[in-house]
């Protein structure tokens, strides 16, 4: 079920000059990362220091940690050893110091945000990051249900908002609507004034009727890409099947926004994709995610207004990360999982 308590955690144990991490050396499996204890980051001048209370586990997590597909070692370098020591994207926490040129923050404050273009190692008990990276934690929500909100909040809000352009009235289907993106995907689908039809498996019914979606398809008994009546939007975060056969489900004019699924769809829709918007009436995009704060501002501002609720399936302690990817990469979740620390 959605929740947002937060239960207080106890008070860090550690060394002024020391916290414990999960890192990584090598490519692999969870059995990678290990619990070590390091040295505490020092903030640079435009830098914030966070004690950090919660942090979320994504599918890009894992992709780091495993290091495929190969594109990803390109990217974030490291071809033959991890680049990235410390993985972690999403966290909550409280501001503990501030570099000399800081403006926005100061110690106490609560604050949450995406690091994925910061230098990652939210899986840790402090982490140091541009204030840019960064907003206020909204009075009313726990830090575990904040800390599963940025990677995840950001990739819905722009996929429907930048790429897919949705309108008030417009009917918008989210494939995958139980999972990470798929279920905020629905809830700010919903806030933007859209008629929202959410796509699942049958065992996770409930759950994505509990975050508003005005319709329900089980695709095991529901081939979602033959609708009754053709959608305007389609919010594609489990793509696991040719965007081709999602076409017929659009209107003319209608868009296609891949959102996450196999590697092999991601490059399907970025190759096949621009060809197909100029040679159908359909256009297919796919999304390029990138954190900032004034998005990150508007999801702050959905959580303080209750428009959006993470839906937080499961919560692991720091040192239980390997198990939480574990987990995660069964595919199985519903909504977010969370790691208190």
């Amino acid at each position: 079920m959605m929740t947002n308590a937060f239960a207080p955690m106890p008070e860090n144990t550690q060394s002024s000059g020391q916290m414990q991490a999960i890192a990584q050396t090598e490519y692999g499996s969870p059995d990678v990362l290990t619990l070590e204890e390091m040295d505490k980051p020092v903030p640079q001048a435009n830098e914030v220091l966070v004690r950090v209370r919660a942090a979320a586990v994504d599918a890009g997590v894992w992709h780091l940690m495993r290091g495929t597909p190969f594109l990803i070692r390109l990217i974030f370098g490291g071809l033959r050893k991890p680049a990235i020591k410390i993985l972690g994207t999403d966290m909550a926490g409280e501001v503990e110091a501030v570099g000399e040129a800081v403006t926005q923050f100061k110690p106490g404050d609560e604050v949450f945000g995406d690091l994925s273009e910061s230098g990652f190692g939210t899986f840790a008990e402090y982490v140091c990051a541009p204030e840019s990276a960064l907003v206020r934690k909204p009075a009313n929500i726990s830090f575990e249900s904040v800390a599963t909100v940025p990677v995840s909040g950001l990739a819905a809000l722009q996929a429907l908002r930048d790429v897919g352009q949705v309108q008030p009235g417009q009917r918008v289907l989210v494939n995958g609507a139980s999972g990470g993106v798929g279920s905020f995907a629905v809830q700010i689908a919903k806030a933007l004034g859209a008629e929202v039809t959410g796509v699942c498996s049958p065992q996770k019914v409930d759950m994505v009727r509990s975050l508003g979606a005005d319709h329900i398809v089980d695709y095991t008994q529901t081939d979602p890409t033959q609708p009754r009546q053709p959608y305007d939007l389609i919010v594609d975060a489990a793509a696991y099947r040719p965007f081709f056969d999602f076409l017929p489900a659009l209107t003319a004019g209608g868009t296609y926004v891949m959102v996450g699924g196999s590697t092999a769809g991601f490059f399907q829709a970025m190759l096949l994709g621009p060809w197909v918007s100029k040679t159908r009436d359909r256009r297919v995009k796919f999304l390029e995610s990138k954190p900032n704060q004034a998005d990150l501002q508007t999801l702050s501002d959905f959580l303080a207004a209750g428009k959006i609720t993470p839906y937080i399936d499961r919560t692991y302690p720091l040192k239980d990360v390997p198990q939480a990817i574990r987990y995660l990469e069964q595919r199985q979740v519903q909504g977010k999982v969370a790691i208190s620390i």
